[in-house]
């Protein structure tokens, strides 16, 4: 299956605070809040939701088709990616924007304050998707320049290309219209626990609407693991997957999907993808960056599947 994978392409500046963010945080001074925090660690990485589930995908034997906006600072990124199998042929350089920019604090409870500089990626609605990726079986269209996901979704649906909506933390920024146009008729549609219940906010849809809009509808929950949802059928609760360590909670969603994904490719029903997905996001949890994990084909054939 030729998967393509859409969205942000970013270098991630990680680091720890030793204390609980949510403990400097005054109940009466939440309108003014003026914090500085003194961390432990920076770790410097390579990252974007987009390049992080591409770099799961390749690690599990795919070759995905990478599809966003960068700056001319990619070349060596670009080149590792390349040499881990990821196909870059459709990553677009801006002339003028440096790559984008993800910094982010996590606390000893997994709690995160983080800031994203869009950069490049502001052009990514530059990039047509039915030049780039014309010849994909199945598109992830996952967190990016709000019109850049509007083409995208566009694009497939003009094509007849199967999509999966993706939106993540670009829920926050979205109206209810744009949503809805990026969720309808989405082959899956992913969220986490939160993103589920703004999803639905947002577009005034029961969940019972959403499943009448989306083939299937996966919800991470974090240390519970995953729920898929699916029209006219029980909820399927997947549980999570032990992990070595607990080091590093930032891109373990993307590593999720790369499982799911991988899995999907290779037959399996949603309870089984959701099962690999959770696999491959312990073995992220357990490394620092979103692209540190070591994984391979025998990750997925060691997840039960029934």
């Amino acid at each position: 299956m030729r998967i393509a994978v859409t969205g942000s392409i970013a270098t991630d500046h990680l680091m720890t605070f030793p204390a609980r963010i949510t403990d400097q945080l005054l109940a009466d001074r939440l309108d003014r809040v003026s914090l500085s925090f003194l961390v432990d660690t920076l770790e410097v990485h390579e990252g974007g939701v987009a390049a992080n589930i591409a770099y799961g995908l390749a690690r599990l034997g795919h070759r995905p088709l990478l599809v966003g906006a960068v700056g001319a600072d990619f070349a060596a990124y670009g080149a590792r990616l390349a040499a881990l199998g990821v196909d870059t042929g459709g990553v677009l350089v801006s002339r003028t924007r440096h790559t984008a920019r993800f910094l982010c604090t996590t606390d000893p409870d997994g709690n995160q304050l983080a800031s994203f500089y869009p950069g490049a990626m502001t052009e990514a609605a530059t990039i047509d998707l039915a030049e780039v990726a014309g010849d994909a079986d199945l598109v992830l269209v996952g967190a990016d320049d709000p019109s850049a996901m509007l083409r995208h979704t566009r694009a497939c649906r003009g094509a007849g290309i199967r999509f999966m909506a993706d939106p993540s933390q670009q829920l926050a920024r979205l109206g209810g219209t744009v949503i809805r146009e990026l969720v309808e008729g989405a082959d899956h549609l992913f969220t986490n626990e939160y993103e589920h219940a703004l999803l639905l906010e947002k577009t005034g849809w029961s969940r019972s609407e959403v499943l009448e809009r989306v083939g299937t509808w996966v919800t991470t929950l974090g240390e519970k693991g995953s729920r898929v949802d699916r029209a006219g059928e029980p909820p399927v609760e997947v549980a999570a997957a032990p992990a070595a360590a607990v080091v590093d909670p930032t891109g373990v969603g993307d590593a999720f999907r790369a499982g799911y994904l991988a899995s999907l490719a290779a037959g399996l029903g949603p309870a089984g993808c959701a099962r690999a997905g959770s696999a491959v996001a312990s073995l992220a949890l357990a490394a620092v960056g979103p692209q540190s994990y070591d994984a391979g084909p025998e990750t997925l054939r060691a997840v039960p599947h029934a």
